[in-house]
């Protein structure tokens, strides 16, 4: 199987936490609509990870929240949400950086996925700037007119491996593959 290079894997599990910070930041600005709510998954010793000690010692390793009822003060910035929940009648404040979520579900429409936390490094100290939109791009400027040249015959592509001494080059047709 052939190394993936691009990782993938990675790409995706980005993607995947940018779904969750934009449905975050749209409802720290216009609240939840419909029947939606959150059941957020994420690791408590994960760098960044803010919850007070006696939550902490109760999920040492790993927590859900919901956010639905009772929450407040729903702050989403680029690299973490910040958010105030109810725990024992108490409310406390919890920091939550995407890259320690391991869950997200909507359970309202059904829609969830799984993560895999991102611990390899620490999360960027809590900043209280709420997470801006992204500006569009301006389309960059057009190259002047490449002048006409002369068409130069194309040289044909080195092979990057040589066979090795005394075994002969085989040349495989495409249709040796198609199915017949």
């Amino acid at each position: 199987m052939a190394t993936d290079l691009i990782r993938y894997d990675l790409l995706v599990q980005d993607a995947l936490r940018s779904v969750v910070r934009k449905v975050l930041a749209d409802t720290a600005r216009g609240g939840l609509v419909g029947e939606h709510h959150f059941n957020i998954a994420f690791k408590t010793q994960a760098p960044g990870v803010v919850v007070p000690p006696a939550v902490k010692s109760r999920f040492p390793d790993e927590m859900s929240i919901i956010l639905q009822h009772e929450f407040w003060d729903l702050v989403v910035r680029e690299d973490a949400f910040e958010v105030s929940l109810n725990f024992s009648r108490k409310p406390e404040r919890l920091t939550v950086p995407f890259d320690s979520i391991t869950g997200f579900t909507d359970p309202s429409v059904p829609f969830g996925f799984k993560l895999e936390p991102r611990m390899g490094a620490p999360a960027a100290s809590p900043a209280p700037a709420e997470l801006k939109e992204a500006q569009p791009r301006p389309a960059p400027a057009k190259p002047p007119p490449a002048k006409p040249t002369a068409a130069k015959p194309a040289k044909p592509a080195e092979p990057t491996e040589k066979p090795a001494e005394g075994v002969e080059a085989k040349v495989v047709s495409i249709d040796a593959f198609r199915k017949k």
